[in-house]
């Protein structure tokens, strides 16, 4: 491939650059130098990373690996690939911090769940390797083996819960076989709601799965009892699944900020809605996320509007921050219109090497980022991609996800509602769902450019994914085509405003009390309610609170929410103590309320000590009730006495007699 060291010394101007014919192999000792050198190493391949790593020893400081060759330079137009390829070192070059690991362990414990023989010879290849117990659904007239060496039993399994080595199942139609079993199994007396817990589950049944998104849920294998292969596959896979593991604990969550529920109601219910795995459940106010059952999909933290929910692998700014030096780089070594690819490592990049190695490769213009999964991307990361001066942004997906992208299909339709709105004409963003890489190829040069921004912004920021969701808006419109102030945006946005019945507001403030961002605010010194737009998240916990039911959210954007002062939606005249005179509620509820009272109920006869007692603070109505020694009794209307079961029962002998 052709190495256009050029362009990389624009972008990299103190850095020193060396290129290579043969360094893996002729000329390692040049590698063997400069790692013994201090200061970052980027190494431009990534098939050879082992043997380079192996070389370096004991380096102080990592080495950086970039995929120059199937990303750029294995391509019909490598020629034209300068460019591209000092935007990908320029990103490798930012860092990465390290993640959270959890800590899970298994004894290997494994129930082995079928329908007829199948499962029984699985058993038999696991049996020297884990703690094998056998349960045949519905079984038909299976044969009992000769030697018992691990449990057979029969039972459906009813429900199934938890994860790698803690599942718990519930089992129904349970029993185990009797000894006496001679051509075929018979078994004891069934009984249902029986109980089992095992560290793995190999599902052979053939049936529907026992967990959603079940490809993502560790420690449960499932295959095709009718396909051996897909039988050895999973066999192979289980025999290994013993010992401690760790994986990433994927999201960083802070209950203090998430808005689900206020006061037993329900506001922002995002996450819940998006999550594949069931591993977010209701916890009082917040949610819980098990990080056991957590696969990474990262649909919850680009969905949370508040930031309770982050992806650590990597954070959204450290994202922003490869975005912002590939692009920057890209349109200094002299590139134009670039296409931002985000892909995985497992899908994506298996596309990308096959399209390098068996096609034309990747087109010039396309900028591939690796992230962990294309479904953990946020709006904030699609708007800042525009603003640093993308003029694409295309996802690359399965032909058949492996689970609902729905998040990402919402952060898409929010992204274009904003990008055409500011002047960006085209499909700026989309999704390529395919398993082919001639088809990946075809769409990508299919691709027309997109607008891009006169002048890509430099911003450089840190901080919540709402704060830097926040910057990028700002710069975005900054530099728009058309730099409109007031965008609709797509149910369920996290920006927006509210529109209240102002007539059927009665000022009782729970809105104020309910609203975790402080978005809706009141005031100290006289009945009024404010609304702050930039720091509402529409989690919906006003429109939920109000009892007079007068909220209505309205998602939009308003880019000069940021710099607008505090909006008063309605303030009305206080109603003062006829007493002391201290300001305690809204006059005109005061009023109606001792109107519906005087003289109409039988506590206000009139105008009085009693009826004066509506129209005082608190304070001032105990002393007057003190004062006057009031009997909140007096005058109740006389009643007949409570009936009693004596009364009933007279009632009926007396019935019984006549």
């Amino acid at each position: 491939m052709q190495l256009d060291t050029s362009a990389v010394r624009r972008v990299c101007r103190n850095s020193e650059i060396a290129t290579f014919r043969n360094l893996c192999r002729a000329e390692l000792d040049q590698f063997r130098k400069a790692a013994q050198a201090d200061g970052s190493l980027t190494v431009g391949c990534t098939q050879e990373s082992p043997l380079f790593s192996e070389e370096a020893g004991e380096r102080r400081q990592p080495i950086n690996f970039v995929n120059l060759r199937e990303t750029g330079g294995w391509s019909a137009e490598g020629d034209r690939a300068g460019p591209k390829m000092a935007a990908l070192l320029a990103a490798a070059a930012e860092p990465t911090p390290d993640f959270p690991l959890v800590n899970m362990s298994s004894e290997g414990v494994i129930l082995i769940y079928g329908r007829d023989e199948t499962a029984i010879e699985a058993g038999r290849l696991l049996a020297d390797h884990l703690d094998v117990t056998v349960m045949i659904t519905r079984p038909g007239q299976i044969a009992p083996p000769s030697k018992s060496p691990f449990p057979i039993v029969k039972g459906t399994i009813r429900n199934a819960s938890g994860h790698f080595g803690k599942f718990e199942l519930t089992i129904d139609d349970y029993a185990t076989p009797r000894a006496s079993s001679r051509d075929m199994f018979i078994f004891e007396t069934t009984r249902n709601g029986a109980t089992s817990r095992c560290d793995l589950i190999l599902d052979l049944s053939g049936g529907s799965p026992l967990f959603t998104a079940h490809d993502l849920r560790d420690g449960y294998l499932r295959a095709d009892p009718r396909d051996p292969a897909a039988m050895l596959r999973a066999v192979l896979r289980a025999r290994d699944l013993v010992g401690t593991f760790d994986k990433p604990k994927y999201i960083n969550f802070n209950a203090g900020l998430c808005a689900h529920s206020r006061s037993n109601l329900t506001g922002c219910h995002r996450c819940l809605d998006l999550c594949p795995t069931g591993a977010i459940v209701p916890d009082g106010d917040h949610v819980t996320i098990s990080s056991e059952i957590c696969a990474g999909c990262g649909q919850c933290a680009a969905a949370c509007p508040t930031g309770a929910a982050s992806y650590a692998l990597p954070p959204a700014d450290t994202l922003l921050h490869k975005l912002r030096a590939m692009l920057l780089a890209y349109d200094q070594a002299g590139g134009v219109k670039p296409i931002v690819l985000l892909h995985d490592n497992e899908h994506g990049a298996a596309l990308i090497e096959a399209l390098a190695r068996h096609g034309d490769g990747l087109p010039a213009e396309v900028l591939p980022l690796a992230v962990n999964e294309v479904t953990q991307i946020g709006l904030e990361a699609v708007v800042a991609a525009f603003a640093y001066g993308a003029a694409n942004v295309r996802f690359v997906l399965r032909a058949k996800p492996r689970h609902d992208p729905a998040g990402l299909s919402q952060t898409i339709a929010m992204a274009d509602a904003i990008l055409s709105g500011l002047g960006f004409a085209g499909s700026s963003v989309s999704t390529i769902e395919t398993d082919d890489p001639d088809q990946l190829g075809d769409v990508l040069r299919g691709i027309q450019p997109g607008t891009t921004v006169a002048r890509p912004a430099t911003f450089r920021t840190v901080g919540t994914r709402r704060d830097l969701l926040r910057f990028a808006l700002t710069e975005l419109h900054r530099a728009a085509p058309v730099p409109t102030d007031v965008i609709a945006l797509p149910e369920a946005a996290p920006l927006g405003s509210v529109s209240i019945d102002v007539d059927g507001c009665t000022l009782c403030l729970s809105c104020v009390s309910a609203c975790p961002t402080g978005a809706l605010r009141d005031d100290p010194e006289r009945p009024s309610l404010r609304f702050v737009e930039d720091a509402c998240v529409q989690c919906g916990l006003c429109e939920s609170t109000c009892p007079e039911k007068v909220i209505t959210l309205k998602p939009q954007i308003d880019f000069t929410a940021a710099t607008a002062r505090t909006r008063t939606i309605k303030e009305e005249e206080p109603a003062l103590c006829i007493r002391c005179s201290k300001p305690f509620g809204v006059k005109s509820t005061i009023d109606k309320v001792a109107a519906k009272l005087e003289g109409r109920h039988w506590m206000y006869p009139g105008r009085d000590k009693r009826t004066d007692a509506i129209r005082m603070c608190a304070d001032c109505r105990v002393i007057t009730m003190s004062e006057t020694q009031f009997d909140p009794f007096a005058g109740v209307p006389t009643r007949a006495p409570p009936r009693t079961t004596d009364d009933y029962l007279r009632e009926r002998e007396r019935d019984t007699k006549g």
